[in-house]
């Protein structure tokens, strides 16, 4: 069983909103977290977002859930919304 990194990620919206989500990874890489944080918000039709390294933190390690970890292995990476993303 692997270790993630979870990285506690929030962006805003050019119309002020604003989002709350994890960027799971299994590489320990602040760098590659920020990227795949703008990425999601792009799959998710929310190019105007603002996401910076110093809203895009690690937090914690541990075992990712079976849904994120096929979301790891599917994509590199794994988004656990929280507060504020599309359903």
């Amino acid at each position: 069983m692997s270790v993630s990194h979870v990285f506690d990620t929030y962006a805003k919206t050019a119309q002020g909103r604003i989002m709350h989500f994890d960027v799971v990874l299994d590489d320990k890489d602040p760098v590659k977290a920020l990227a795949c944080a703008k990425a999601w918000l792009d799959t998710i039709g929310i190019q105007d977002a603002v996401v910076t390294q110093e809203n895009c933190v690690f937090c914690h390690s541990t075992e990712a859930p079976p849904a994120l970890r096929k979301q790891i292995d599917s994509q590199g990476y794994a988004i656990y919304k929280l507060e504020g993303c599309p359903k």
